[in-house]
């Protein structure tokens, strides 16, 4: 997948954020969390952040002025448990979720922040399937 094509993605997980959070009072500050089932200097990581980022600011979302962002990175989903329910805590306004290891952790945690599943360009196929054998969460793209 190009990148033109991954930034698209991102784009279209950005715009299925739930109303709720798009429509947002002057001064408040949004709060996101983040999981990620690869290393934070994995290369696929750091371009999905990169992606992620310039998709929220072209919808007009900056993570110093009306958004906080919080990430958690589990490698091969080694504590990818932990830092699921550390995230919950935090009571973010929605999680995005990368690759299935990640989701599945945090459906173990809660049932009332909404989860979006992102697929990565490298493992989306495979996830998708799997998601909907299991029922598990899909993708909004």
């Amino acid at each position: 997948m190009r990148r033109r094509e991954f930034i698209t993605l991102l784009g279209a997980a950005a715009a299925a954020w739930p109303l709720a959070v798009r429509a947002q009072q002057p001064g408040k500050v949004s709060r996101i969390g983040v999981l990620i089932a690869l290393a934070q200097s994995d290369p696929e990581a750091r371009a999905w952040v990169a992606g992620f980022l310039q998709g929220l600011e072209k919808r007009g979302w900056s993570d110093d002025r009306n958004l906080h962002i919080d990430y958690r990175f589990a490698p091969a989903g080694a504590q990818a448990q932990e830092l699921a329910k550390e995230l919950v805590s935090l009571q973010p306004d929605v999680i995005f979720a990368m690759p299935t290891p990640a989701v599945a952790a945090l459906q173990r945690e809660t049932q009332e922040i909404p989860i979006v599943f992102l697929l990565s360009p490298i493992r989306s196929a495979r996830a998708s399937l799997q998601a909907c054998r299991d029922r598990v969460v899909t993708s909004p793209a």
